[in-house]
């Protein structure tokens, strides 16, 4: 493959993904075969220095995308590098390359004009906590749209991409959004210029409005100028149209009648949420991105449990919250004065010298059970509303209890799970059973889940579901997240069946199991937080009561 031009040293360029008047995105390769995604800036630069405006200009922003980078968001796409391409001297930004669909592409795909209800209230969530993120770094995206937020294939995770305008002077994007942006996305206040959190906000809600009504509120029939005028002023001038009415005309001729009126029922909430990200005024609109997650997440929580949910409920959950922030802090200090810090390229394997002046981990390869720690604990930050900067991380399903537990134990786990992995499932079982009676929360779990499963026929399943119950009560978050599953979906044959637990007989309590799962989710268990938003996907479509 012949290549456009040099990036820079190490960074190989693999050809254009996306090309347009305001930049162009590369497929780059990193020396380890470490694929990324390259966005050059359309502004060459002639002296690297601050005589250089271009250069200067550029430099600038890119100190406040670095503070995106400080900490990870599972929704928000890793910067690795920033620099100046050997060939050409533009300015570029290397981000970590996703593979998956867009939202424009899953749109697109055959019999999917519009997105089910349950995945509506996904991309709110993720799309959401990655504005938070953003905001909340005070770094403003400015290119909100439908093809700038892929379903990240390996995690299930809606991720935002792009920050090329973040990066641009404000001639520079003046100048791309004039003759380039993407005009079905832009906000009002960008025909004057304007680059604000609310612009943000904006473009959020017409991609809502998008994956709610088949089409976003104002389409652009062609790319002529006069065309493009017309999409402007109805942006400034025009009220969006009823999306209810649009949606329904758009659901799928192949969906029966029974789905077609199920996902009529879209979530009032989220409609409202949508039209206020809408306003022409920037002021009526959300002020940025933290509060707009936390809207979405409270009504998320609050229509599982309809008027269950007491503000005492509330509380309660604050305090606790409160207590694992002060309890990870005190950890993260004893950590900070034992161990010594590894690089952030060696704990990743791959060069990321641009990523900031975080350039360091604080914990090293050889951490100890206490470290994973406080990885769990604060990740019980990341889905709760109510915390003014709440900050979204995902961890993934299969953690360690938040409970201390010493070397010979974990070596023992280590290898109950390696005979599991490897179809050895008596020698598992055999270990599981020794720690269970032990009372390790994970080998609780581990042999009573096995039952369920019907691959552990030494025990009942009374026997089984009060062993995970008991893992539960620990704090471990799988437990907490599989018993929960089981009373929110017991009377859900399918969903049952596509778990694995058709060995025995569940009763059904959906508050209960609620709660289990939101608490799992503030543990960081990500599962549990999409199985909330498919049980209320259900409530709210009337097939769960």
């Amino acid at each position: 493959m012949s290549k456009v031009f040099t990036i820079t040293k190490g960074l190989e360029n693999l050809g254009a993904l996306k090309t347009g008047g305001q930049a162009s995105v590369y497929k780059g390769k990193r020396t380890g075969e470490i694929i990324s995604a390259i966005k050059i800036i359309p502004t060459p630069v002639f002296s690297e220095s601050t005589e250089d405006k271009n250069y200067s200009s550029f430099q600038n922003e890119v100190q406040k995308l670095k503070r995106v980078n400080e900490d990870a968001s599972p929704n928000v796409v890793s910067i690795l590098s920033y620099g100046i391409t050997e060939s050409g001297n533009f300015p570029y930004i290397e981000m970590e390359f996703v593979e998956g669909p867009d939202l424009s592409e899953i749109l697109k795909q055959e019999g999917r004009n519009v997105f089910e209800i349950k995945d509506l209230l996904l991309v709110a969530k993720h799309v959401s906590n990655a504005l938070s993120h953003c905001h909340n770094a005070d770094v403003k995206h400015g290119d909100i749209k439908s093809n700038n937020i892929r379903l990240n294939k390996h995690t299930g995770n809606y991720v935002l991409l792009d920050f090329g305008l973040s990066v641009m002077s404000d001639e520079l994007r003046r100048t791309s959004f004039r003759n380039a942006g993407a005009i079905e996305f832009m906000a009002p206040e960008q025909n004057n210029g304007d680059f604000l959190f609310e612009t943000d906000i904006y473009s959020f809600g017409i991609i809502m409005f998008e994956l709610i009504a088949g089409q976003v509120p104002f389409p652009l029939n062609d790319n002529a100028e006069t065309a493009r005028n017309a999409i402007m002023v109805a942006h400034l001038e025009t009220l969006p149209p009823d999306a209810l009415s649009l949606r329904k005309q758009a659901l799928s001729t192949d969906w029966p009648q029974q789905k077609k009126d199920g996902e009529m029922l879209v979530p009032a909430w989220l409609l409202n949420m949508t039209y206020k990200c809408l306003e022409k005024n920037p002021a009526d609109r959300f002020s940025n991105g933290i509060v707009l997650h936390e809207y979405v997440m409270k009504h998320i929580y609050i229509a599982i449990y309809n008027d269950g949910i007491t503000q005492n409920d509330l509380d309660v959950l604050k305090e606790e919250n409160q207590r694992l922030v002060r309890e990870k802090l005190l950890l993260q200090q004893k950590l900070q004065q034992s161990h010594t810090p590894v690089s952030f390229s060696d704990y990743k394997n791959a060069e990321r010298t641009g990523a900031g002046e975080k350039e360091k981990r604080r914990l090293s390869k050889k951490t100890n059970v206490a470290a994973i720690f406080i990885f769990f604990i604060a990740a019980a930050l990341v889905y709760f509303f109510i915390i003014n900067k709440n900050k979204n991380s995902s961890l993934p399903a299969t953690q360690v209890a938040t409970t201390a537990t010493d070397a010979s134990t974990l070596s023992s786990l280590q290898a109950a799970r390696e005979h599991l992995d490897n179809n050895r499932l008596a020698a598992a079982l055999l270990i599981f059973k020794n720690l269970s009676d032990r009372e390790v929360p994970e080998a609780m779990f581990q042999y009573g889940s096995l039952t369920l499963e019907g691959r552990n026929p030494a025990i009942s399943c009374d026997e089984a579901i009060k062993l995970i119950d008991k893992a539960a009560s620990t704090g471990y978050a799988h437990a907490k997240k599989t018993l929960g599953f089981l009373y929110a979906f017991a009377d859900d044959e399918e969903a049952i069946k596509q778990h694995g637990f058709v060995t025995c007989i569940y009763q059904r309590n959906i508050r209960q199991g609620s709660r289990l799962l939101m608490e799992a989710n503030l543990l960081g268990d990500d599962e549990a937080g999409k199985l909330l938003i498919e049980l209320n996907a259900q409530i709210q479509s009337g097939r769960r009561k």
